[in-house]
């Protein structure tokens, strides 16, 4: 992708700002029953369609105010004796931190709303990233809050995980502007089923 000009990175922040706008309507307008279905729709599809080699470690974060439930998928692997760390947040303007959890160990206020493993857990790079989005498009665009902490925490890495977006079916958009920096998803996850894209790299 070429370097962007400051009216282009302009145009496209305020068309993420409207379109983030859009999403939080879109994903607040679903009912409770709904949610509750959909995330066990998409846990089991999830299981079924994206391989997870045991030595492996997959990043699981917490849903906050009417993400979809990870909780389910989260309680699989958990169950299932896999390698699953969860995101600290930082600080503004810096990376994740992925820290390895198991179900004895405790979890400590993270901001947002999270808990995470204290600072003691062991810190890891994931091999499988499960991340929350604001939308997707059928190129593997990925809307999110506007932070940056995914991307930042890619960037930092030494190798790229396979990108999981995990949504609900009505996050879709036709399409979604993708600054230089936007990593895009390999795959996304909804009650609907799993959505691959070969454009991703």
């Amino acid at each position: 992708m070429s370097e962007q000009t400051v009216d282009e990175k302009e145009a496209i922040d305020a068309r993420k700002a409207a379109l983030r706008t859009e999403a939080h309507e879109k994903r607040g307008g679903l009912s409770s029953s709904f949610r509750k279905e959909a995330a066990r729709a998409a846990a089991e599809t999830f299981i079924a369609a994206v391989p997870v080699p045991f030595e492996q470690t997959i990043s699981i974060y917490w849903a906050i105010r009417d993400e979809l439930d990870c909780t389910p998928l989260l309680s699989h692997f958990m169950d299932d004796g896999h390698k699953v760390c969860l995101p600290v947040v930082m600080g503004r303007g810096l990376p994740l931190e992925m820290r390895l959890w198991s179900p004895t160990d405790p979890l400590v206020p993270n901001g947002f709303n999270t808990l995470a493993p204290p600072e003691t857990a062991q810190k890891v790079i994931p091999d499988i990233v499960v991340t929350p989005l604001l939308g997707f498009d059928k190129e593997g665009t990925r809307l999110g809050y506007g932070g940056g902490y995914y991307d930042r925490s890619l960037a930092s890495w030494p190798q790229k995980p396979l990108l999981v977006g995990y949504a609900f079916g009505v996050q879709e958009f036709d399409h979604l502007p993708r600054d230089t920096h936007d990593v895009p998803l390999d795959m996304v996850v909804t009650e609907n089923g799993v959505r691959r894209f070969s454009a991703a790299e």
